[in-house]
């Protein structure tokens, strides 16, 4: 079978996902064809040298809505004979545009992908495009549907994680940002956004806020409580389905989950035989990919079942991995992971994550294989594991082994 290799990876920085967000301006679009258009230029593509373009965004409705992966070509200076296709896996549409293309390369169908996605959170909210598990009745009473956040505090109540062991990985979080910018350690992939006229808009993560403390994030109330407790009461309907649990402890607030943000990431995949034709030197193999699906009540455990399962697939066991990237939804889902593999906090997320700087749907899994791979170069080491979690209780994974 064919080897898939990485040969680039890029991404926007992220921007506060409100109106006074610097790239709320800035269309899904427009985005994504300034990432194909940099893609494109790095590396020196001209005419039809990809296969295609697969672009997650999960929110497809809109201005998000239609093929935006083909549009995003046509807005762009790739070629029009490269076609374009979107795909929708709730948060890691990006994790699987990229595993995507890797296995079509492996099988033969095409030589190279561009491959990644957007979200632009503050034009086209989240949930806006409606959901069948949230609003058919017989299929949220058939799944026992909670939202998110009730998720994220179900899992912390079961496996036992406090409200100040969530604190402590976001202030973490935001640290170990603001020091891989001080550090420059995501220069080789940022992209800065640019208005029409050229000039910048944006050229750093603006969601990062280095000067959170415990004290702050205490004083913060518990997001999800009230919807918990009192109306709709989505507790009741999680205690039905884990009965063995006497109540759902509140731990998570704005501070400890994910920031609403804008962003788009890309990544260049391709056969050896495209790197050679090209000039270009492949940067790390894609060794195994992964998804699985899990119980859509506490539905954010994704991570745990399918690191398992791509561990097994690909023959390999955790102590093989030398770097982790798990997507921080919420505090409890990285809690977990480590807990489940007994894994060195050290190891994951070493330069932050999506607490300190967003989460754009559409683009973090393509963020976070990126992030991995410039993080296995800086620091030498050979091989990593980037997993996100997944709404309706998903999970999806990606090995990479540096080149």
């Amino acid at each position: 079978m064919t080897e898939a290799y990485i040969y680039d990876a890029i991404r926007s920085p992220r921007g506060k996902g409100r109106a006074d967000g610097s790239l709320h301006e800035v269309t899904s679009v427009s985005l994504s064809a300034q990432m194909l258009n940099a893609m494109a230029a790095r590396n020196g593509l001209a005419g039809h040298v990809v296969e295609d373009v697969i672009w997650g965004n999960v929110t497809q409705v809109g201005e998000q809505g239609g093929c935006l992966a083909r549009s995003s070509v046509l807005m762009s200076d790739l070629d029009e004979r490269i076609p374009g296709l979107s795909i929708n896996r709730f948060c890691a549409s990006g994790m699987e545009a990229v595993n995507l293309a890797a296995n079509q390369v492996k099988g033969g169908a095409g030589a190279a992908y561009i491959a990644g996605g957007v979200e632009m959170m503050s034009r086209v909210p989240m949930g806006s495009d409606g959901a069948a598990i949230a609003v058919d009745p017989r299929l949220a009473m058939k799944t026992y549907f909670v939202p998110q956040g009730i998720s994220a505090d179900l899992i912390a109540t079961e496996y036992g994680f406090s409200r100040q062991d969530a604190d402590a990985l976001a202030v973490e979080s935001q640290r170990r940002a603001a020091a891989a910018w001080a550090d420059n350690r995501f220069a080789r992939s940022i992209v800065p956004v640019r208005d029409m006229n050229g000039l910048t808009i944006l050229d750093r993560d603006e969601f990062i806020r280095p000067d959170t403390t415990m004290e702050g994030l205490a004083a913060l109330k518990a997001s999800f409580k009230d919807m918990g407790e009192v109306m709709p009461g989505f507790d009741k309907v999680a205690l039905m389905k884990y009965p063995h649990l006497e109540r759902i402890e509140h731990i998570h607030h704005a501070g400890n989950s994910s920031g609403i943000v804008d962003g788009a990431a890309a990544v260049l995949i391709g056969s050896k035989e495209f790197g050679e034709a090209h000039g270009l030197k492949p940067r790390a193999r894609i060794r195994a990919t992964a998804k699985i699906g899990t119980d859509p009540t506490i539905m954010l455990t994704g991570p745990v079942p399918v690191t398992e399962k791509i561990l097994k697939d690909s023959g390999m066991a955790i102590s093989d991995i030398d770097l982790f990237e798990v997507n921080e939804a919420f505090a409890s889902v990285v809690l977990r992971f480590m807990q489940a593999f007994d894994v060195d906090a050290a190891k994951v997320n070493v330069n932050g994550g999506s607490i300190a700087m967003g989460h754009p749907l559409g683009a973090t899994g393509a963020i976070i294989i990126g992030t991995l791979l410039d993080e296995l170069e800086r620091t030498g080491k050979g091989t990593g594991l980037a997993t996100l979690c997944i709404a309706s209780g998903m999970g999806a994974a990606t090995i990479i082994e540096r080149v």
